[in-house]
């Protein structure tokens, strides 16, 4: 068994190394091309306070990289469907929020955005989705119900939906320009999975979103939402050691992130600026985001801040504070899920040898 000092040198090394690339370049021109042009066409028609339903719908592009054809096809509709639908439940949220209290608008989102939490990660886990969790569902409710309704429900549906399905049809180009590698034709066996396991899968997600969400709220900043994204994102790495060293990298990748962002909003931007900004800033995080979380995180930070911002702008200085502060909250009740299940496994363990014995 490797030393405690070898694990710690171990984590050390992949934080600050990069994996070795493949055709990266390709999916992450997909996926950014899925996402420059509806975006163009917002610019086009005045209608840049709709970037984030555009933005959460071309997320879907992100899933199934390098995956059969047909396979790709299905997994991404399915995806494309989930994110759709989180699109819409926050554009109703957002709509509810206005006949309601800051307060009770405020858990309202909270409780309903674990709830999704849990579903979407137990759907990605059934249907075998990749990439795995629950962090762009999450992401979509929460973020889209905490801006101001730019659209009626049913126009958030409509741009979220075509978006997505726009990803999808690209996604089928996708072998064709070289995304695909040795064994990418093969199927893989369908994972099958017990309603015990689901469950599970249910519970840890909703519970990490639902405490991080209420600290977030007792923090008093202004977007709790973030700590329940930072306390789920650890949770969709395999094996306990790779959650933890995910969480770090999380705290570590949106600190250097929030810099980056910063220094794109220090000076005056127009919006079509602050567009081709995010279609790079994607572009860029798919590149490395499979070789390097925390390194990615340096794309993917100013990637999220500026979508957001184009749709709802906020005080710079605040907002990132707050980006910063709420997702060392969430990455703390995440890494602490970790541990706890860690040690009631462990537990468990003993306890079935001593009846065993």
């Amino acid at each position: 068994m490797p030393s405690a000092l070898a694990r710690v040198q171990s984590a050390a090394q992949r934080m600050v190394s990069l994996a070795p690339g493949r055709v990266d370049h390709v999916p992450a021109f997909r996926i950014a091309i899925g996402l420059a042009i509806p975006m163009v066409v917002l610019l086009l028609t005045d209608r840049v306070d709709w970037a984030m339903y555009v933005g959460f719908g071309a997320f879907t592009g992100i899933y199934s990289k390098y995956e059969p054809t047909r396979l790709r096809f299905r997994r991404q509709s399915l995806a494309g469907a989930m994110l759709t639908v989180c699109v819409t439940i926050g554009a109703a949220l957002a709509q509810l929020g206005e006949s309601m209290s800051p307060l009770a608008e405020s858990w309202t989102a909270l409780l309903v955005g674990a709830v999704i939490a849990g579903l979407s990660a137990t759907f990605v886990l059934a249907r075998g989705l990749k990439p795995g969790g629950a962090i762009f569902p999450l992401f979509a409710v929460a973020a889209v119900a905490a801006a101001p309704p730019a659209a009626p429900v049913w126009v958030a549906f409509l741009i979220a939906g075509s978006c997505a399905s726009l990803c999808v049809g690209l996604g089928l180009l996708g072998h064709w320009a070289g995304e695909r590698h040795p064994g990418a034709d093969a199927h893989p066996a369908m994972e099958t999975w017990t309603r015990a396991q689901l469950g599970a899968e249910f519970g840890r997600f909703a519970l990490a979103a639902a405490i991080a969400g209420v600290l977030g709220l007792a923090s008093g900043l202004p977007f709790p939402y973030w700590a329940q994204i930072a306390a789920i994102a650890p949770l969709a790495a395999p094996g306990r050691t790779l959650q933890i060293e995910r969480g770090l990298h999380r705290v570590i990748g949106t600190t250097l992130g929030v810099v980056t962002t910063a220094f794109l909003l220090s000076f005056p931007a127009e919006p079509w600026q602050l567009v081709v900004w995010v279609v790079v800033l994607q572009f860029i995080a798919e590149l490395y985001v499979m070789r390097n979380y925390a390194f990615a995180l340096l794309f993917i930070t100013p990637l999220a801040l500026l979508m957001v911002q184009l749709a709802h702008p906020q005080p710079v200085g605040p907002t990132l504070e707050a980006r910063v502060v709420e997702t060392a909250i969430g990455v703390v009740v995440g890494i602490a899920m970790v541990v706890a299940a860690a040690l009631w496994d462990r537990r468990s363990a003993r306890r079935n040898a001593a009846v065993e014995g």
